[in-house]
């Protein structure tokens, strides 16, 4: 009879489990316009369904699991107002008790541990503020009790973030390959990721790196609209982007207004590849024509004072025209990047 209620008392969590899981799943389906055939009693709100209804609910959810992708999931749950810290607390619940996990699941738990810290975890939270005893205690309710100690088969994701500290641009990050450097050490440990002090540890470098990317993405995006600003004061109206994959006249104002739209893609796609490289490539590019814009502004000068000259002492005139010589911005010399070459940042990539 005990073992009876206590199947019983087990059928009935999984089920209010599920009903709060629910509604994230059906908003995600619906924003992605993921096609799959509704779980009848979940949508209907049924309260106390047979064990029939539950593994139905069940075998729905392992679906949906292996529909949703990773990236789907991040940029959903960065957006949405359903994403409070108890539908996340469940969603890791569901993805820990698996008994058999994908490699998809531990990028997803990966996730959901960081998106859960971030926002149950005080504002104004300090780097140094951020050690594991502070992530062990706003964890805990998803962990479990966690001793906050880093194992030390990760003790490279410590020299991973502090070289990232060291980055004043985002292509100083990607050319480091420091991203790829923690997700291979993440593949690596296999099953042991799975272990809490592991999961606590990969937990901090990526709450750390995603602060390292926010402040080298805002940095690069003021960067190049402080440079399209100077460039147009020049009369600059049009730049070779082709670097960056856009035109070989591309206009400053649309630019611009690309930049603006970027600030609101990147909060959500924070590890998203093709974008943020042509970022990068596009504060190159800003940068390297002010820098052939300060030539040419000093060629031209430096003419003019030689033309003043001549007229000031006719016989220094030599054997050129004396006509003055314009110096017009030259396309960038540098190479293409090729978008589908193989970024390091794909759609499936959590910091």
């Amino acid at each position: 009879m005990k073992a009876a209620s206590s199947d019983l008392s087990q059928l009935a969590e999984q089920w209010r489990k599920a009903r709060l899981l629910y509604p994230l799943y059906a908003a995600l389906a619906r924003e992605f316009v993921i096609e799959t055939p509704v779980c009848a009693d979940l949508e209907g709100g049924v309260e106390a369904p047979g064990e029939e209804a539950i593994a139905q609910a069940a075998a729905w959810f392992e679906t949906m699991d292996e529909r949703i992708q990773v990236h789907q999931l991040r940029q959903f749950l960065q957006t949405t107002s359903l994403a409070d810290t108890e539908n996340l607390r469940v969603a890791l619940a569901h993805f820990l008790c698996k008994a058999k996990r994908a490699a998809a699941d531990r990028d997803k738990i990966d996730f959901l541990l960081v998106q859960y810290f971030s926002l149950a975890s005080p504002t104004r939270l300090e780097d140094g503020d951020c050690d594991l005893a502070a992530l062990a205690q706003v964890l805990e309710p998803v962990l479990g009790k966690v001793a906050p100690k880093s194992p030390e088969w990760l003790a490279a994701l410590d020299e991973i973030v502090e070289s990232a500290n060291r980055c004043r641009r985002l292509s100083e990050l990607f050319s480091a390959h420091l991203l790829e450097q923690g997700r291979k050490l993440k593949v690596q440990c296999g099953e042991k990721y799975f272990e809490p002090a592991a999961m606590l540890t990969f937990a901090r470098f990526n709450f750390l790196i995603r602060r390292v990317f926010f402040r080298l993405m805002h940095e690069d995006l003021n960067a190049i609209v402080d440079g399209l600003r100077e460039l147009e004061n020049r009369g600059v109206a049009t730049l070779d982007c082709r670097r960056a994959h856009f035109s070989h006249q591309e206009p400053t104002d649309r630019l611009r207004m690309i930049c603006h739209s970027w600030k609101v893609m990147f909060h959500a796609e924070y590890s998203s590849g093709q974008p943020l490289k042509m970022l990068a490539d596009l504060r190159t590019v800003v940068e390297e024509t002010l820098g052939r814009s300060d030539a040419s502004s000093a060629g031209n000068l430096k003419s003019k004072a030689a033309a003043a000259a001549q007229q000031a002492n006719p016989s220094s005139a030599g054997q050129g025209s004396g006509a003055p010589t314009t110096t017009a911005l030259a396309p960038s010399e540098a190479p293409e990047f090729d978008i589908l070459g193989g970024s390091a940042h794909e759609e499936g990539d959590v910091l």
